[in-house]
């Protein structure tokens, strides 16, 4: 669907397609995706991976016979693979149906497992002043993926947990480890914070969190007080910086397949599966995944995740500097065609944030950024996360977290780019987004871009 010719593989290592083809297949009316944080197209090497699995290793992982040894073998490779993207053993890896489940699993098992620790023991003391039957208390921050947020808020309804959202810093963007570990109560088992925010880009410090939390811990393990347990979800920095959990400090990382071009399945880092870390299943079947993630593998699924791992092991330096580039690009033409008109929503002086993130308002009352997006002609982008898509016309709450102002939060577009966008696609979108606000305002001229 895009119009211009992604860049040459010996620039910038391997790329992926543009969703909707090559150029020759392109429509009369070309567009530019810029949503690669809602998700990405599959790399040709991806779909050949899956492709061979379906053909080759089609057995029951479960099977003695050579058609289940070689889907087991597969398995495996991927499993490596994974294990080789974030720093961690293979045997910590335990597959998922996706960010949304990885997430659960964490929460319900820090959960579980405080209750029945907290009823085997019948210790209240373990828990300081803590009362009989006092619940396990997670903290979390105001700018998680719903699947953090949902869960946890339900847990507080059912009176299952008591959850502490903390405020992210209006300066930094950032959940700010002095706030975090002030949350902390006796109580405290799960610590869960996002690598990177999916509408600003903003990277968390996390590894601060974690080197705080372990010192922590050795405090209260004196006192007798249940571990704090760490957990990161990495689903939008993954595949666009490097992630080690090593660095990080994480006893649970969450993975999502299809943010790094692969497909649409997860997984779930645990440190010491079973043994330093709990989990507990939240389905019961048969044993596969060591009985933590029950049923029968999609073999050719997990083979083209651990393909795109593999890819981003071997070119995430390459991946990383090309969308830099194009989305700093993209915020200096910004800049240079709107001028004041402009306010960039993921600029936070002295805070990192991910290559390929722009969150941007284009200020004037006509101009929500719903509006925009429904007058460009060749830019494909969201407003927001796509699971968010249903809002309406509400600001992001994240942006609102940040301390962007109300007016200018309504206004706001997410411009994602990808490991094919180039700067010659960044000059359509900004002549786009030209067009789109001249006729918003109804200004002459408003059909350049055709």
């Amino acid at each position: 669907m895009e119009a211009t010719a992604a860049p040459s593989r010996q620039a910038r290592g391997h790329v992926a397609s543009p969703p909707g083809g090559d150029e020759e297949k392109s429509p009369p009316e070309r567009t530019v995706y810029m949503d690669y944080n809602a998700t990405t197209p599959l790399e040709p090497e991806v779909v050949q991976a899956m492709a061979a699995a379906m053909r080759e290793a089609w057995g029951n992982p479960s099977s003695p016979y050579p058609a289940g040894r070689k889907a087991k073998d597969v398995i495996d490779a991927a499993r490596e693979n994974l294990a080789r993207m974030i720093g961690g053993e293979a045997r910590d890896i335990v597959f998922t149906s996706g960010g949304t489940e990885s997430n659960n699993l964490v929460i319900h098992s820090v959960v579980t497992h405080f209750h029945k620790m907290h009823t085997s023991k019948g210790d209240t003391a373990r828990c300081g002043s803590a009362a009989e039957g006092a619940l396990p208390h997670i903290v979390t921050c105001t700018v998680e993926h719903d699947s953090i947020r949902l869960p946890l808020e339900h847990m507080v309804e059912e009176q299952v947990a008591a959850v502490t959202f903390v405020p992210v810093s209006k300066v930094s963007g950032q959940a700010e480890a002095d706030d975090i570990l002030a949350a902390v109560r006796p109580t405290t088992c799960l610590v869960t914070v996002m690598l990177a925010n999916n509408e600003t880009g903003v990277v968390m410090p996390i590894p601060e969190i974690g080197r705080r939390i372990r010192a922590l811990n050795q405090q209260r393990a004196a006192a007798g007080l249940p571990v704090v347990l760490l957990h990161t979800d990495a689903a939008q920095a993954l595949g666009k910086r490097r992630v080690s959990v090593e660095d990080l400090g994480v006893d649970f990382l969450t993975i999502v397949g299809h943010k790094f071009y692969g497909p649409r399945i997860g997984a779930l880092y645990v440190r010491g599966l079973g043994d330093q870390t709990p989990l507990h299943p939240m389905l019961f079947g048969g044993g596969q995944e060591r009985t933590f993630r029950p049923g029968t593998e999609n073999t050719p699924m997990i083979a083209g995740l651990g393909k795109a791992a593999e890819l981003v092991t071997e070119n995430c330096e390459a991946y990383e500097a090309h969308m830099r580039d194009v989305r700093d690009y993209l915020e200096e033409r910004l800049l240079a065609e709107f001028g004041e008109k402009i306010h960039l929503n993921s600029l936070f002086p002295g805070t990192e944030r991910l290559p390929n993130t722009c969150n941007f308002s284009c200020r004037g009352p006509q101009l929500q950024g719903r509006l925009v997006l429904a007058q460009c002609r060749t830019l494909l982008a969201s407003v927001g996360a796509a699971c968010h898509s249903d809002h309406g016309d509400r600001p992001s709450p994240v942006l609102l977290s940040c301390g962007i102002p109300f007016d200018v939060a309504r206004n706001a577009l997410r411009l994602s780019v990808g490991r094919s966008t180039t700067r010659a696609q960044v000059d359509l979108v900004v002549q786009d987004l030209r067009q789109a606000v001249a006729q918003l305002e109804g200004r002459p001229g408003a059909g350049a871009a055709s």
